[in-house]
């Protein structure tokens, strides 16, 4: 059986048969919102309290189809099953006497020295619950970790009204969260250039995506600040912003600690809800000390609880084994919880069961160890595709160098006159000139939410060889100048 680092933490189920309290307080587009005051170490500096908004706040966060969602019947009574001398005649679960397996074994990497592999096995109860129905935010070892991860981490305590829960990948968790928040029609703040995956969230609720500008240096808050000041009277300002704060997908950006306070504080002035998805905050290979997450940062907020953030253990574990988690407010997680309860009932046993093997036997400064050189690898890889990139494309593109993730974003200089100036259109040059000469990237217009013309392309360094780097940008050259001879020869 897998040992485990536990701290006292409720059963995921728990949480799940409260009802979501309605509104006794004003609204949350109200300056007055009455904070929960929670006598806590991670208070704000100078004090001795910790100031959380209330259950209440959320329930005019929550869309129509959350507020409509009932509780799984069978599932909110998981806990009970747990109580002493009951005998438990509630779920249809399978004898696990029929399951063949009698043990799993995998051998790992050492975090400290990737010669060295180590043998770890998965029997006994940690196998038991790995093959059988679990609670719906996740195994309980697994997010006991994980909340001891969000203590050192990001300096948050259990019980300061937030928990976590487990998902199929930061995705699946991402999808609930919209659903459980945006009603059809809804205005949403989405930074841009943005992550691809969640445009068609919001383009099948038929969303208003109001875009926010991003530089280099993350949000433009002076432009986000003057979007929602100008807000036309009588119409709802949105309850969400949706934003990647490290090595930004697409345009590799780690937003700075300025431009994310402004964020924090404009939540707090326009009571909207940060979505900080945050994949690649472990990818961090800047040279300065890596920024606080918002999650972090709002501790020094007036109140906590604006913000709900998203990890994945996909870029530092594996992609396919699909773990991601979220931490935020108890009623959003609730939310997601219950639509996981009636979707795909709770992400995989088994592999939370491996996975929290993996995590346990490192140890907390294992998985440190683990996720830096991680992130000296991908410094590594980035690189070396800059390297290429000056050798190839000086004076035929423009990049900021990024400092986490796996990215670059360039703008390709597609005329040799006023280059600067005319962004172009990369579609065609990406699609069909690039494609010819042998290499493949994703032209910008993917990433912005009305798919306008742009002149960036976005290119991933995570995989590629040190050789076929070279060629690669080597062959973009060459499709940037065919683009200029035609243009020349048709002006």
């Amino acid at each position: 059986m897998i040992s485990s680092q536990q701290t006292p933490v409720d059963s995921g189920e728990t949480h799940i048969v409260k009802e979501i309290i309605q509104p006794t307080i004003k609204p949350p587009h109200s300056d007055v919102v009455p904070a929960v005051v929670i006598p806590n170490g991670s208070a704000k500096a100078g004090t001795s309290e910790l100031k959380c908004l209330p259950p209440s706040y959320y329930a005019n966060f929550l869309s129509n189809l959350a507020k409509e969602r009932k509780p799984s019947p069978i599932r909110s009574l998981f806990p009970l099953e747990k109580t002493p001398g009951l005998i438990s005649l509630l779920a249809g679960k399978p004898n696990p006497t029929t399951f063949p397996f009698t043990s799993l074994s995998f051998t790992s990497r050492s975090p400290t020295n990737p010669d060295q592999e180590t043998t770890l096995t998965v029997d006994g109860e940690a196998l038991a619950q790995g093959l059988q129905y679990g609670d719906t935010a996740g195994l309980k070892g697994l997010r006991d970790w994980i909340y001891s991860l969000q203590e050192r981490e990001h300096g948050r305590k259990q019980g300061e009204g937030w928990c976590v829960s487990v998902g199929a990948g930061s995705q699946d968790l991402i999808y609930k969260a919209v659903q459980a928040m945006v009603n059809e029609g809804d205005s949403v703040l989405v930074e841009s250039p943005v992550y691809a995956g969640v445009i068609p969230m919001f383009e099948s609720l038929h969303c208003e995506q109001i875009e926010v500008q991003t530089d280099s240096q993350g949000i433009m808050s002076n432009s986000l600040r003057s979007t929602l000041e100008n807000w036309p009277v009588g119409k709802s300002k949105p309850k969400v912003l949706y934003t990647v704060p490290y090595g930004c997908n697409p345009t590799g950006m780690t937003a700075t600690l300025e431009r994310r306070k402004e964020v924090l504080q404009l939540a707090r002035e326009h009571h909207f809800i940060i979505l900080e998805d945050d994949p690649y905050y472990y990818l961090y290979y800047g040279n300065a000390p890596r920024y606080p997450s918002y999650f972090t940062l709002e501790l020094e907020e007036t109140e906590v609880g604006r913000v709900l953030r998203f990890d994945s253990l996909s870029k530092i574990l594996s992609a396919g084994i699909r773990i991601g988690f979220a931490s935020g407010p108890e009623a959003l997680l609730q939310a997601i919880d219950r639509h996981t309860a009636t979707s795909n009932l709770q992400t995989s046993s088994l592999t939370q069961a491996i996975t929290f093997a993996l995590l346990d036997s490192w140890g907390y400064e294992g998985f440190k160890t683990h996720t830096a050189r991680v992130s000296a690898f991908y410094r590594e890889k980035r690189d070396v595709f800059e390297a290429a990139m000056k050798r190839h494309l000086t004076g035929l593109a423009e990049w900021d160098t990024p400092e986490a993730g796996m990215f670059f974003w360039f703008k390709l200089l597609l005329s040799a006159t006023a280059a600067a100036e005319e962004d172009g259109d990369s579609e065609a040059v990406i699609q069909t000139t690039a494609f010819n000469r042998g290499v493949l990237a994703l032209p910008g217009t993917v990433f912005l939410p009305n798919g306008r013309k742009t002149a960036y392309v976005r290119a991933a360094f995570s995989l590629t060889g040190e050789e076929d780097v070279d060629r690669a940008v080597q062959r973009l050259r060459e499709a940037i100048l065919d683009a200029r001879g035609a243009s020349a020869a048709s002006t």
